[in-house]
């Protein structure tokens, strides 16, 4: 193996103690012990609700240890592959340990990742909203070439996506999109993408082909467990129910199965019509209305507009996280990291957000310097 590669080997050693450390391993060993302990007990389940709260803490904490363990594990596999490749001059053991090396990195980001996530909504799931804003009829495209960039995104990482609302514009794109991402560290993870995007490209609708600057914003919450109450009082709710214009077929398109919310006392409307059941909809939709809410107590009570979204701010030019330029050149480039890649089809086709959202996050915990 080359010089250059035993190097690497050695950076990665000392990168997998630093994360341990992250991670605070003594403790989590700890703490595993002591909920193992807890749900031992004859009258665990008798709470229900909080049984499955110290199991999915559990659950979380052995992820971490196991994590830690293969980490060590792979890089043990590396280092002899390594040495025994140098020693006997075996190519196909270079090429082996090289490997093991490249899987070892991406298996330390995502730990990397997991150690940063502190607060308990993080390791769950999210609700994605995207929204056009200027740019008219290229805003409602911009929405859905998002949407397919999330899908693909999501189906890298083995999350599954839930389309809750996605209605079809008049002419091209949709009019907005409310989606449910369900998968570990998924609400973690996708905090990066809360914000507005910027798209520059060759306009498809103009017959002159002149280049159109579009924006879309992108809303990101978490989807709350159980054990966090949010009272919504019905008389505080009006209830519509209209006929879909999604893609959820025959089914949906004939019968009032959609269901708009609005609650009175703030404002806030949600809407859910790709469920082939009105109380399917009603459901997402009343899901989504806890969600806002809960944020909105959050900054009340905080006084933080970026508590769990960021500062609010219009979507248009000046306000954007994100670039993404597809004329006169191809690049998209992260205005808070300054992460940028010219493979503008990995990542809007692709879905090859990682450097994205890992950029964001190392860039978040360092002090967004």
């Amino acid at each position: 193996m080359a010089e250059h590669d035993t190097h690497d080997l050695e950076a990665l050693s000392k990168r997998l103690e630093e994360v341990a450390g992250y991670l605070h391993e003594d403790e989590l060993r700890a703490e595993v012990a002591q909920l193992e302990e807890a749900s031992s007990a004859p009258d665990f389940w008798n709470d229900a609700d909080a049984a499955r709260n110290v199991m999915a803490q559990l659950t979380r904490a052995k992820e971490g240890l196991r994590g830690l363990e293969e980490a060590r594990e792979k890089l043990d596999d590396a280092q002899t592959a390594s040495e025994l490749g140098e020693e006997t001059a075996d190519e196909d053991l270079l090429l082996e340990a090289q490997s093991l090396a490249a899987e070892l990195e991406r298996e330390l980001t995502e730990l990397e990742l997991a150690s940063w996530f502190t607060d308990e909504l993080d390791h769950g799931d999210a609700i994605v909203t995207i929204t056009p804003g200027q740019g008219g009829l290229e805003a409602q495209d911009w929405c859905e070439m998002l949407l397919r960039m999330y899908e693909a995104y999501c189906a890298r990482r083995g999350w599954k996506v839930d389309v809750g609302d996605a209605p079809a514009a008049e002419v091209i794109g949709i009019d907005r999109a409310t989606f449910t991402v369900s998968g570990v560290n998924a609400y973690g993870m996708l905090r990066s993408e809360q914000g507005v995007h910027r798209l520059v490209r060759i306009s498809p609708t103009d017959a002159k082909k002149r280049r159109q600057t579009t924006f879309a914003g992108v809303e990101v919450l978490p989807v709350l467990p159980d054990t966090i109450e949010v009272d919504i009082n019905q008389e505080d709710l009006r209830i519509d129910v209209f006929h879909a214009s999604g893609h959820g077929g025959q089914g949906v398109n004939t019968t009032d199965s959609a269901v708009r919310i609005t609650h009175l006392p703030t404002g806030i409307v949600v809407t859910c019509q790709n469920e082939r059941s009105q109380l399917q909809n009603k459901a997402f939709a009343l899901n989504v209305l806890r969600s806002k809410l809960y944020e909105l107590e959050q900054e009340r009570r905080e006084a933080e507009l970026d508590e769990l979204r960021g500062p609010k701010r219009e979507i248009s030019w000046g306000n954007q996280i994100r670039n993404y330029v597809l004329y006169p050149f191809q690049l998209v480039k992260d205005t808070r990291t300054g992460e940028e890649t010219g493979n503008t089809d990995a990542v809007l086709r692709e879905g090859d957000l990682d450097q994205f959202v890992v950029a964001y996050h190392r860039w978040n915990v360092g002090g967004r310097s």
